[in-house]
């Protein structure tokens, strides 16, 4: 029985990997054709690498939470750089702030950029219709999608397979001419490696989500299972993902796509349904991803939002119905604090995602490798050699 509850937990945090991972730029295509299909026939192993790149350090990461037992990102970030914490963890700070930028507003500019390829209204509107949307569900919902990012993850799974399997299956053709197109093109091994890389250390700042998960293993060796289970997850998915976009490579209007995956379905077979479902499942993706990360940065802003019998703290949406009703039936309770910080939230990530969807996969994704790079590389190296992969105290 034990070990059937160990097998259940490897697997979920290995699918925790993967639904972070996922969101609304790899559904759109647009981070899959921008950091590797673009770069040639490389764009087949490319994936592996990166994938393979990040299990190590996310293995080594929850490792170390769960032999040391931190299991918040600040008390972790405190034991792992140790007496170098005062810097680094501050630092680490700064890219979180950074990437809770960021990644809502590319889920804005997904949902902005397939909505108007769907309607041909401007992205502008575009945007703002898909911001007013997550504001109010940042403020009143996030409960429910909580509740169902699990379902709606294997939702927008199944949907890709559905999408994807038909058109790769069909157009083998097509991927054989990409093949044959981008071997000609004879495009450098290094900036494809190079273009994995900067992949690979964007997603390291997904250590701060992962290590609150390490609780739940048995052991420290069981995050080096459940992390190995997630690098097949994650590199057979975005394998396949390449070489759906490998279908439409040769089609001239490819390369200006905001939404490769709409693109090839649209091009693809059964364009009339796989259309508006792949669609839906791309915005429900950027939606629910926008949503979270809009509420975890109010609740870093506002901090925990305390009932008191006083009534301390002047409330809205339904106070008088919260005043009468016992705490545990209270259905929502926000304060203007936190409806302002939403506020802010949304309007910053709306004029980020004016930048673009292709801009800030390419550009801002970049940047916080960049950033990275002295914060979580660069580190890790150092104490993965001083430690003996912390074996040595």
């Amino acid at each position: 029985m034990k070990k059937n509850k160990t097998g259940a937990v490897i697997l979920g945090v290995a699918f925790v990997w993967f639904t972070t991972h996922f969101g609304g730029g790899f559904a759109s295509g647009a981070q899959i054709y921008s950091y590797f299909v673009r770069y040639g026939i490389w764009c087949l192993i490319m994936p592996v690498f990166a994938m393979l790149y990040n299990t190590v350090f996310f293995a080594y990461s929850l490792r170390f939470a769960r032999k040391h037992q931190v299991y918040d990102y600040r008390s972790y970030n405190n034991a792992f750089y140790g007496r170098f914490a005062p810097i680094f963890s501050n630092l680490f700070e700064i890219l979180y702030v950074c990437v809770m930028c960021v990644a809502p507003a590319v889920a804005f500019a997904t949902g902005g950029a397939t909505l108007s390829t769907l309607t041909g209204l401007p992205y502008l509107l575009c945007t703002f219709l898909i911001g007013v949307f997550i504001f109010v569900v940042a403020i009143f919902g996030t409960d429910l999608v909580r509740k169902v990012a699990s379902v709606l993850s294997i939702c927008i799974i199944a949907g890709l397979l559905i999408v994807y399997i038909p058109n790769i299956i069909s157009g083998l053709s097509g991927i054989s001419a990409a093949a044959e197109s981008m071997t000609k093109a004879e495009l450098p091994f290094g900036d494809a490696l190079y273009s994995a890389f900067l992949y690979g250390t964007f997603q390291l700042s997904n250590i701060a989500v992962f290590v609150q998960h390490a609780k739940s293993f048995d052991r420290p060796g069981d995050a080096v299972k459940s992390m190995g289970v997630g690098f097949v997850v994650n590199a057979l998915m975005m394998v396949m993902v390449v070489l759906g976009l490998m279908t439409v490579y040769t089609n001239p209007d490819a390369a200006g796509q905001s939404v490769p995956t709409l693109f090839m379905v649209q091009n693809g077979v059964g364009a009339s349904f796989m259309t508006p479902l792949i669609s839906i499942l791309i915005i429900l993706g950027a939606v629910s991803t926008a949503v979270n990360m809009v509420a975890a940065m109010v609740k870093r802003i506002c901090g925990e939002t305390e009932d008191k019998a006083s009534g301390e703290g002047e409330r809205v949406s339904g106070e008088a119905e919260a005043a009468e009703e016992p705490a545990g039936k209270r259905k929502f309770q926000v304060t203007r604090k936190e409806i302002a910080a939403a506020l802010i939230c949304c309007i910053v990530d709306f004029g980020i995602a004016q930048f673009g969807l292709l801009t800030l996969i390419q550009k801002a994704y970049s940047f916080l490798a960049y950033l990275a790079i002295p914060v979580i590389l660069i580190p890790y190296i150092i104490h993965m050699i001083a430690t003996r992969f912390d074996t040595k105290n």
